[in-house]
């Protein structure tokens, strides 16, 4: 398998204890370009990934491993993290179609047993989530504004100043066309279909005044 963790210390304590359990790391890095390049290189039957790395100190880690199961279909992996970052961990885990997927918290692992099971679990294509993470990621799918990328965000909170669509393609130096495809898409996302009694515009408002 392939670790990736930028914390020199808690990397050495992972190799340690999963060696100790009988598992191969045939490569344990620090960031995430290192991660991409070695499941590249080695082909590992699971990899193990910290969220927030370098080269960005962001969520690298785990955009790694999501861009590595899209090239990689059957490629487990088990995301650690100190904290759920709710859109990429929804996109990792929707693309588990069979194959073993798993996001844990960083608390998890002080229980070596318990962690060790898990990474077992994963390698042999189960699904293993960390029951904060399911919390999480059940209040964001239960609120539909959660579903609105950055910029269709944008456009609603324009919106909800009265702004017009010709004047939010101006502010935001974007066309009349991309203006009435985020509409749509916010529409589409807030579940207001053309046939919703009222006027669309103004529920999807009121839905953004609902924060």
């Amino acid at each position: 398998m392939t670790l990736a963790e930028d914390s020199a210390l808690l990397r050495e304590g992972l190799v340690s204890i999963l060696g100790r359990f009988g598992h191969n790391i045939v490569d344990a890095v620090a960031d995430a370009d290192s991660l991409t390049e070695a499941v590249q290189a080695r082909r590992p039957d699971l990899i193990i990934t910290d969220v927030r790395m370098p080269p960005g100190n962001a969520n690298d880690g785990l955009r790694a491993a999501v861009r590595l199961r899209q090239h990689l279909p059957r490629l487990p992996v088990l995301v650690l993290s100190q904290y759920v970052d709710q859109s990429y961990a929804a996109q990792l885990l929707d693309s588990d179609d069979g194959v073993g997927v798993g996001y844990l918290l960083k608390d998890r692992v002080g229980a070596v047993a318990e962690f060790n099971a898990a990474v077992e679990q994963v390698a042999a294509g189960a699904t293993v989530i960390d029951p904060e993470v399911v919390r999480q990621l059940m209040r964001r799918r239960s609120d539909p504004r959660r579903r609105l990328t950055a910029r269709e965000l944008e456009v609603l909170a324009l919106m909800a100043q009265g702004r017009s669509n010709d004047m939010i393609g101006r502010q935001l130096y974007v066309t009349d066309a991309a203006v009435n495809k985020h509409i749509g898409n916010i529409f589409s996302k807030l579940a207001l279909p053309v046939t919703t009694d009222g006027h669309r515009r103004v529920l999807a408002v009121l839905a953004y005044l609902r924060r």
